[in-house]
């Protein structure tokens, strides 16, 4: 597939992400979800405006992938809330989690 194909399809991208998720300045969970507008997800996260996340401190985006559909985005984030998933996120972002810059 040609570049050019995928011109203008950031716009019709969904998302799965994981946020780092903060209370009294400890890391306390992660939190795993999809979405069509990512800036505005995290935006609502950290402002306290989903129910979800809205008990912790500070919530920070870790890691994100794009989809090119709603339903490959859903299954990815299904299978990140697996025991496999997790252990391939924690190895995919080793060195953030280990402080290494």
């Amino acid at each position: 597939m040609r570049f050019s194909a995928f011109v203008g399809a950031a716009e019709k991208m969904f998302y799965v992400y994981i946020l780092e998720c903060f209370c009294d300045n400890k890391a306390n969970s992660f939190y795993v979800g999809y979405t069509h507008n990512l800036q505005k997800r995290v935006q609502k996260h950290q402002n306290r405006q989903a129910k979800t996340t809205k008990k912790f401190d500070k919530i920070k985006l870790v890691y994100y992938e794009a989809c090119l559909n709603k339903t490959d985005a859903r299954k990815r984030e299904n299978q990140l809330k697996t025991g496999f998933g997790r252990g391939y996120f924690k190895k995919r972002v080793a060195n953030y989690l280990s402080g290494v810059s």
